[in-house]
């Protein structure tokens, strides 16, 4: 990791990272409809907090939660500014969805994923 690049984490589901892998962890799906924004984030604390206690209770996400870190030349981040979604750790860029694919471009190496977690699926 340089200068030139940032490390953020994104939280993703089963189908999320299905389709991480299909495209050799190298992009993030596009968004569907009802998501106007990306949300990469900032810190990996946060974002071991929404795929352990939000994901893993999720029907969507498949009752798992996957943290994974990527990086993202630092140039292309300048244009977003960093929010914060609650309280000070909650720190994310709100990327519009049709900047997706040159978000995507600006991935350098691989998404890893860094820790998993399981929930219990309801009967």
């Amino acid at each position: 990791m340089d200068a030139e690049t940032t490390v953020l984490y994104r939280p993703v589901g089963v189908a999320e990272l299905e389709l991480i892998e299909r495209s050799g962890r190298r992009a993030f799906p596009p968004r569907l409809a009802h998501q106007p924004f990306f949300y990469p984030i900032a810190n990996e604390a946060y974002a071991v907090q929404i795929a352990r206690d939000w994901n893993t209770k999720d029907a969507a996400s498949g009752y798992a939660g996957f943290v994974t870190r990527f990086q993202v030349r630092s140039e292309f981040l300048a244009r977003y500014p960093l929010q914060t979604a609650g309280a000070a750790v909650h720190r994310e860029y709100w990327i519009p969805a049709e900047d997706m694919h040159e978000f995507n471009r600006s991935i350098i190496g691989r998404i890893d994923v860094v820790a998993e977690f399981r929930g219990e699926v309801p009967a």
